[in-house]
């Protein structure tokens, strides 16, 4: 597939970006170079080819859920206008 200056100016209209002449070129080569790889890939047969999942053939170590508060809830009331003890005090919003 071959992308020209034409093809750029109407996908970039649709995407609402400006794009000058300059980079306009190197962009529709950029983009035929993509795409022509892209078709290099698909000629690839993947017939025998199992989806991989992760690199590791080796099942994933299920840990123990605990809750961890960070031990820095003083740092984050610090941030904080107004506080109440351990808790952030915000203006009511539904009356």
């Amino acid at each position: 597939m071959s992308i020209d200056k034409d093809k750029i100016k109407h996908i970039s209209k649709l995407a609402r970006i400006s794009i000058d002449s300059k980079k306009s070129d190197t962009l529709a080569k950029d983009l035929t170079s993509i795409f022509k790889f892209i078709e290099q890939l698909n000629e690839l047969n993947t017939d025998k080819v199992e989806p991989l999942s992760s690199i590791l053939n080796t099942p994933l170590r299920a840990r123990e859920d605990k809750i961890n508060d960070g031990k820095i809830r003083e740092k984050i009331l610090e941030n904080s206008p107004k506080k109440n003890e351990e808790f952030f005090v915000v203006p009511k919003v539904i009356e």
